[in-house]
């Protein structure tokens, strides 16, 4: 009965168009209420215990550096970057979105600044040369949902304040996944573009080459420090945010100089917004996270799944397929916070390892950033590119396809993860 109560008070303050923040915390009240022990210091004290954590201080200045990047011109050295290396073969411009993604994912972790960034200067272009604009749009988006996979990612540090596991760890998993599902998207575009009569960029000359990768390097310099300094013990999480925030700052002001004084207060206060609505879905999200503990939730499903908890592989599969159907309805940040503590209990009884459940876990609300009836990158994508949302749906689902299937491959093979994870770490 407790978890009927949690269900219908959450998904019924989230149907009458509540915030989901305030729904969460809506929903502690009804929980307590329910439970006969209603105090409102449980919320107060919960919300700033939430809030008062070293490890979330990698949020802001991730989200800063994000900004910082993207105005500073370090994304646009990335695409002439790949541009010069892939730009001439058939379908060049479609290889370009996705290298340049994978490329921009370590360096900010936000899909829909990634997104934004591809858009704008990519979907143009690709009309321009004949590409089918909605398949166009469609990779696009696709390729942004890539960057809460690889780090730095912000869902990795969410799901690891959330669940209490490394988020060090986390970041080092994520490697492998998010790469193969760059490589799932060539496959696809080779497979649904492969012989689109478009024009192709002309062969850049290896000087040009050099000179874009040397226009490039600062920018591509930015993931090999946060990695680097994570992977040898050198700083933390929080610490290599704080540096890549400053970094970014330093490249795009004094090396490529496109980044003014005059933009600074713009870009801190978008970045200070962005922060202010994550941290406030963190700290309602924990005070839920609570309750559900003290109502003693993950047993009363425990309960439901028995049956599966003997078999892992099988779990991962129907725990993968709740969090898909979850995410259409629901961005990644409310998702992560929502079922991460009502899952994590049942994963640690069935013996799966916390880092892999993490990083598929990640994945799989990604994908959901694809899915309608939200789908928060497709709205990015059809904004900034200008492609009707309807048309865009219809361009991504041949990627999400791509996709899902990756996800299925590492239901059935969690060593794909877990044996690069451990060695990396």
């Amino acid at each position: 009965m407790t978890l009927l109560v949690f269900i219908v008070s959450l998904l019924g303050a989230m149907a009458i168009g509540a915030p989901v923040a305030f729904a969460l915390i809506f929903c502690g009240v009804v929980l307590m209420s329910y439970m006969g022990m209603f105090n409102t210091q449980i919320i107060a004290q919960n919300m700033l215990i939430g809030a008062d954590t070293f490890t979330l201080l990698a949020i802001p200045f991730f989200i800063l550096a994000g900004e910082l990047m993207n105005a500073g011109g370090l994304s646009k050295r990335i695409i002439d970057f790949a541009i010069t290396c892939v730009g001439h073969i058939r379908g060049g411009l479609g290889f370009v979105a996705i290298i340049a993604a994978v490329i921009m994912a370590s360096i900010s972790g936000s899909a829909a600044a990634d997104t934004a960034a591809l858009a704008a200067i990519l979907i143009p272009m690709m009309a321009r040369a004949g590409y089918n604009v909605p398949r166009s749009a469609g990779l696009i988006a696709a390729g942004g949902v890539i960057a809460p996979v690889i780090p730095p990612s912000m869902a990795f540090i969410i799901f690891g304040v959330a669940a209490n596991v490394s988020i060090s760890k986390l970041f080092m998993a994520g490697i492998v996944p998010g790469i193969l599902m760059g490589l799932s998207l060539a496959v696809a575009w080779i497979i649904v573009a492969g012989n689109d009569p478009v024009d192709t960029l002309p062969r850049a000359s290896w000087a040009d080459r050099a000179r874009a990768s040397g226009r490039a390097a600062w920018a591509l310099g930015m993931p090999v420090i946060i990695l680097g300094g994570i992977k040898l013990g050198v700083v933390t999480p929080t610490e290599a945010a704080v540096i890549a925030a400053f970094y970014a700052l330093f490249v795009g002001m004094f090396v490529y100089r496109e980044l003014k004084l005059a933009d600074l207060p713009a870009v801190l206060i978008s970045a200070g917004r962005t922060t202010a609505a994550i941290m406030f879905l963190v700290c309602a999200a924990l005070v839920s996270a609570w309750l559900i503990t003290a109502a003693n939730i993950p047993a009363e499903i425990t309960g439901y799944i028995e049956p599966l908890i003997e078999n892992p592989k099988l779990l991962m599969l129907a725990i993968m397929i709740l969090i898909l159907i979850v995410g259409t309805a629901l961005d990644l940040t409310p998702t992560i916070l929502i079922l991460t503590p009502v899952l994590m209990p049942i994963i640690t009884q069935a013996g799966i390892d916390p880092i892999y459940f993490g990083v598929m876990f990640i994945m799989n609300c990604c994908i959901g950033l694809l899915t309608p009836p939200v789908g928060v990158v497709l709205n990015v994508v059809s904004g900034v590119g200008r492609v009707p949302l309807g048309k865009v749906i219809i361009g991504v689902w041949p990627f999400l396809v791509a996709q899902i299937l990756v996800l299925l491959l590492l239901v059935a093979f969690p060593s794909i993860v877990i044996v690069p994870a451990n060695w990396f770490h």
